[in-house]
């Protein structure tokens, strides 16, 4: 009978596990999403230090073939120029897939696609990339990205 209560206790408490661990999960996910929305609406105002608010640091971008790490936000406020882009016509950037594919409490990766577009809202060209959202310092914030645009 001890054993029975026993076994029947530790099968509770495993689905609790379970339970707590998915709404984690899920609570991450949303807050790697929302860090995602802020991060692209930043980038289409053009405003570079709202835009370095929505990192984790270092921050890593895998890009162009190359790899660029800023150390801080100074450094990437710094150092980023978004004036070549604006220049190729560039005027504004839509998700337009967004895709979980690990979760932890603590960390996310989602696989994106996503399309730039001119002033006439007509399409540019569309890339697909992955970013990896941190909660760090209690703040969730993207870590590193990689995609196949320029």
């Amino acid at each position: 009978m001890k054993h029975t209560i026993m076994l029947a206790l530790l099968v509770v408490m495993a689905i609790d596990v379970k339970v707590v661990m998915a709404d984690d999960l899920s609570h991450s996910s949303q807050e790697a999403l929302i860090v995602m929305d802020q991060f692209l609406e930043a980038f289409n105002e053009r405003d570079i230090e709202a835009w370095s608010k929505t990192l984790n640091y270092p921050h890593v971008r895998f890009a162009s073939g190359q790899v660029k790490v800023w150390e801080n936000r100074q450094a990437f406020v710094s150092e980023t120029n978004l004036q070549p882009l604006i220049e190729s016509g560039w005027n504004h950037s839509r998700w337009l897939r967004r895709e979980v594919v690990l979760s932890s409490p603590l960390k996310v990766h989602i696989s994106t696609s996503f399309e730039r577009y001119d002033k006439d809202n007509q399409a540019i060209s569309a890339y697909e990339s992955l970013y990896i959202i941190t909660r760090k310092d209690n703040q969730w914030g993207i870590q590193a990205r990689s995609s196949l645009a320029p």
